[in-house]
């Protein structure tokens, strides 16, 4: 069986890495050293985590570039799992930089600061804008990719912190009660983690070569089944090559010998259109299965 690559990191989707980089990049100059400037904790605590994130948008926008490059003899599959250990990793910085926070966020309570409300208000509103901006650019790819998935709550948490820092910075001008700070922190954080943990798992899983959440392995099985000619199968492997590529091994005991290419190029179209699982490798066996090594149940 042939292997189709496809892939679909286009031209708009590195676009989109280098815009949302150099403006992350730019704001949290920016917000860092207003953040010195107006004594606001949370305003260089936010840097701090945009700068995270501008890590992980670095390592996504990498693992999109390796995956696009061709397969060498000693890497037979290329390099597309890198975007699976890019949203890993990803996954991971973010649950590091919102335990951060919350660490930041409980000192807080114990003594709250004073906080220049008029300026946090206006760093954050520039925030919310660029990160804002930035997430729209990864929404297109995000149900199909994990990776840009990834970048995609990345910025949207950016966001919604920033929000949240504008929130504050205007109940703070408007009440003057300090400890407001530090519990929208806690709030924010809690609402990020709950899609972070999403993401870890699922890239977790991927990458310890799970079938994908997107695709029932009872249903590929049921419908391999009902081939005509099919008396059997063993040793179905679907695993994900990428976050977005998914493959499939699988052995056949078949009735009797039949058109086999016909029959080949049929199955690798009809997976590939109703699982879309396109990189299918497909054994054909004639005699008893029980002579292939494979098919006893728990053998590799």
């Amino acid at each position: 069986m042939g292997h189709h690559h496809h892939h679909h990191y286009d031209a708009s989707h590195h676009r989109a890495f280098a815009l949302g980089v150099g403006l992350n990049v730019l704001f949290v100059v920016v917000e860092l050293a207003y953040g010195f400037l107006a004594g606001s904790l949370a305003l260089i605590a936010d840097a701090g985590h945009n700068l995270s994130d501008v890590l992980s948008l670095l390592l996504a926008w990498g693992a999109a570039w390796l995956a696009a490059r061709p397969p060498t003899p000693r890497r037979s599959y290329g390099y597309r799992r890198a975007t699976i250990l890019a949203s890993l990793s990803s996954a991971m910085l973010l649950l590091a930089a919102l335990g951060a926070i919350a660490w930041e966020a409980v000192q807080r309570f114990q003594q709250p600061e004073p906080v220049q409300g008029t300026v946090v208000v206006t760093v954050a509103l520039v925030g919310v804008i660029i990160n804002t901006a930035t997430a729209l650019l990864f929404a297109r790819g995000r149900k199909e990719d994990l990776n840009l998935r990834a970048a995609f709550l990345h910025m949207a948490a950016d966001a919604a912190v920033s929000l949240g820092v504008v929130v504050g910075g205007a109940l703070i001008l408007w009440t003057g009660w300090r400890w407001i700070d530090p519990a929208l922190s806690l709030i924010i954080v809690v609402l990020i983690f709950i899609g972070t943990w999403g993401l870890l798992k699922e890239s977790l899983a991927l990458a310890l070569d799970a079938v994908p959440e997107h695709i029932d392995p009872h249903r590929v099985e049921a419908y391999l089944r009902a081939l005509p000619d099919v008396e059997d199968l063993h040793d179905l492997h679907i695993w994900a090559m990428s976050t977005t590529e998914v493959a499939l091994t699988v052995h056949l005991t078949m009735a009797r010998r039949s058109d086999n290419d016909v029959f080949l190029q049929d199955l690798s179209k009809a997976l590939a259109e109703r699982f879309g699982i396109r990189h299918v490798t497909v054994q054909l066996e004639y005699d008893d299965p029980r002579n292939c090594r494979l098919s006893a149940p728990g053998s590799l």
